[in-house]
């Protein structure tokens, strides 16, 4: 009888232990889940700093592009991944810039990450080595938020890029 009574909550033990585990990654966002939900039309409403003082200045970002003039800019993500983006400030500085791009989501060391690549004209995705990757912090039905991570004072500080569905 004892090693029945045994037997019975090792199992019940294993049995909880399994379905504790598979209950606490249902939660986790996947990057199939968080690019689904990515796929739309967004406007990028504010590139801002996390950990960078005020005195730091980041010049350019995504295409020598200047932060500033990326605010405002509106970004397509397509389901069939081939997207684009358009920038349309008339700040001093800002040249409105149009770039056909193809995108995805992928994990990387447990962190969701969204990657773009700019398409040249006439040349096709897959013979393209160079892009971005950021790391894609939330995504809903009315706002993402991308954060990429700059290497200031040798810390990790982040610049914050905010977006509204359009």
């Amino acid at each position: 009888m004892t090693k029945q009574l045994i037997r019975l909550f090792t199992v019940f033990g294993a049995a909880s232990l399994l379905l504790s585990a598979c209950a606490s990654q249902q939660g986790t966002p996947t990057a199939a889940s968080m690019g689904k939900d990515a796929k739309g039309k967004w406007t990028l409403n504010n590139v801002s700093y996390d950990g960078l003082p005020s005195t730091a200045k980041v010049t350019t970002v995504f295409s020598n592009i200047p932060p500033k003039c990326l605010e405002g800019s509106d970004w397509n993500l397509p389901s069939n991944k081939y997207g684009s983006f358009a920038t349309t400030s008339s700040a001093n500085g800002c040249t409105p810039v149009s770039q056909n791009i193809v995108w995805s989501t992928l994990n990387q060391g447990g962190v969701v990450m969204i990657q773009f690549k700019e398409l040249l004209e006439g040349v096709k995705a897959k013979n393209i080595s160079d892009g971005y990757r950021v790391e894609l912090t939330s995504v809903n039905n009315t706002s993402m938020v991308w954060r990429a991570p700059v290497t200031y004072d040798g810390k990790t500080a982040y610049i914050v890029y905010s977006f509204t569905r359009k």
